[in-house]
């Protein structure tokens, strides 16, 4: 929620309700109250153009997942056969097609209709990407093939507004964006909340439905208070999960999570000791560097694989990574539909063994709130109720960027200049906080500047140009005077 912020106390009109009662006055929020508009003010007025940026292209990345099914209808559906071919022979056939490339993971078909998908690495794509080869699972005939990315099996037109919304493909430059509006977006979230639920009204309904018969800047701020409280929930939960692949705060998180014991748990497919793992969260979705030439003994193929999998309890949508050097075959379920189904199994490739089984009910709460996050972030934890969800929340962020800049212009003193701009609250609002709040306020401040580094480093930034600004004034003043 972006800015709501008065260039000097006006005197009561339509727009403006009278000045709060003497009785109301002197409290902690009244006086905390010009501190947090301040800081929303420019928090709004400076990190908005970034979060425009991050709304417009998630809210095209929602729609993406619709957009690929049409898009891409002839590689990934095909009419309905009989009956389906062994995974082995689909397998051999996406081999021949592309003997360049050396196979990592396998996707089976999970309905029908549905064509298997055969994840390789190859010369043809760069490094972390996949080439999918899909393959008719009745006639075992190649449909086509196309770049793939991580465990959603994102293809070309995802993958191009996920790099986008991630770093504007300016690659780790381009990370620092992203970070950054992640880093603001929960303060300026939170701060339009505090500054909404302190306002006075008339009714408690005002909260959550817009003024009747507001106009001009009233107006717009009845629709940016309501519509930013019912999305606030939403959008401070898009920043925390945005946070998590970040490059500095990231790492944090990722810190606390492990100390807290919240990491996700890996199945061992280790086949001896200093074998490869084979079991990686991304391992086999990302084209890996990793050499994946296969055991050197037995092997007793993928469809018994599968099958001494499905005794075990896994099934319905599959990712099959292949055996590497020292690792067997690893099976994992990915419906991400509630209620997920993420259990996994290693098996043994000369026997058919299940050496370990991993089920998603056992793992840590925290690991579980992860995936969860995380899911529902990349649009994929609830399917289309989900997409929907992430896109109605980046239209209402662009909304509330919109509505914020317009009450900034309308709230411009245009009797001093036709082409100024709306102020933010008077310097020294800080000063008016009772010490008891502002040094529990300071150190928190300190604490999540430490601990999200590019929303401290970005605030000293700020502070030092209002500083300077305010000498500039001051300096002006008094060559005026």
């Amino acid at each position: 929620m972006a800015i709501d912020d008065p260039v000097r106390k006006p005197q009561p009109t339509q727009e403006d309700p009278a000045p709060a009662p003497a009785a109301e006055r002197g409290t902690t929020w009244s006086a905390l109250r010009p501190l947090v508009l301040r800081v929303h003010f420019y928090a709004g007025l400076l990190i908005a153009p970034l979060l425009l940026v991050a709304a417009t292209s998630g809210l095209l990345y929602a729609l993406s997942f619709q957009a690929e099914k049409f898009l891409y209808s002839n590689e990934l559906e095909v009419p309905v056969g009989e009956r389906t071919l062994p995974v082995g022979d689909q397998l051999a056939a996406a081999r021949k097609a592309h003997p360049e490339g050396t196979v990592t993971a396998v996707w089976p078909s999970a309905e029908d209709g549905a064509t298997t998908r055969v994840l390789m690495t190859s010369p043809e794509v760069e490094e972390g990407k996949s080439l999918a080869v899909f393959v008719d699972p009745y006639t075992a005939e190649v449909r086509g093939e196309l770049t793939s990315y991580g465990s959603s099996g994102a293809l070309p037109l995802r993958i191009w507004l996920d790099e986008l919304h991630r770093d504007l493909h300016l690659g780790d430059l381009g990370r620092h964006y992203g970070e950054l509006a992640a880093s603001w977006l929960w303060v300026v979230a939170l701060g339009g909340l505090l500054l909404w639920l302190g306002r006075r009204r008339t009714s408690k309904r005002e909260l959550i439905v817009p003024e009747r018969g507001a106009k001009g800047r009233r107006r717009t701020l009845s629709w940016h208070g309501t519509v930013g409280m019912c999305a606030v929930l939403g959008l401070v939960l898009l920043s925390a999960t945005g946070l998590t692949w970040s490059r500095y705060a990231g790492e944090n998180i990722g810190a606390v999570q492990d100390q807290l014991g919240g990491a996700t748990p890996v199945v061992s497919a280790a086949l001896a000791e200093g074998g490869g793992d084979g079991g990686g969260e991304h391992e086999g979705h990302g084209g890996g560097s990793g050499s994946h030439t296969g055991t050197a003994g037995k092997d007793v193929g993928i469809d018994n694989a599968l099958a001494a999998a499905r005794q075990a309890g896994i099934d319905g949508k599959m990712s099959v990574i292949l055996p590497s050097d020292g690792s067997g075959y690893v099976v994992k379920e990915t419906d991400t539909q509630f209620p997920v189904h993420l259990d996994s199994v290693a098996v043994d490739p000369a026997d058919g063994r299940v050496m370990d089984e991993l089920r998603f009910a056992d793992y840590p709460l925290l690991a579980k709130l992860t995936r969860f996050g995380i899911d529902a972030h990349t649009g994929v934890f609830l399917g289309l109720v989900n997409q929907l969800a992430l896109a109605a929340l980046a239209f209402a962020l662009i909304m509330l960027i919109v509505w914020g800049y317009r009450m900034w212009w309308l709230r411009r003193p245009t009797k001093e200049r036709r082409l100024s701009a709306g102020r933010p609250m008077p310097r020294g609002a800080w000063r008016k906080v009772p010490v008891t709040v502002l040094l529990p306020l300071v150190a928190l401040t300190a604490l999540a500047g430490w601990f999200v580094p590019l929303l401290g480093i970005s605030l000293l930034v700020f502070l030092a140009v209002d500083v300077v600004v305010g000498l500039v004034a001051r300096a002006r003043a008094r060559t005026a005077a």
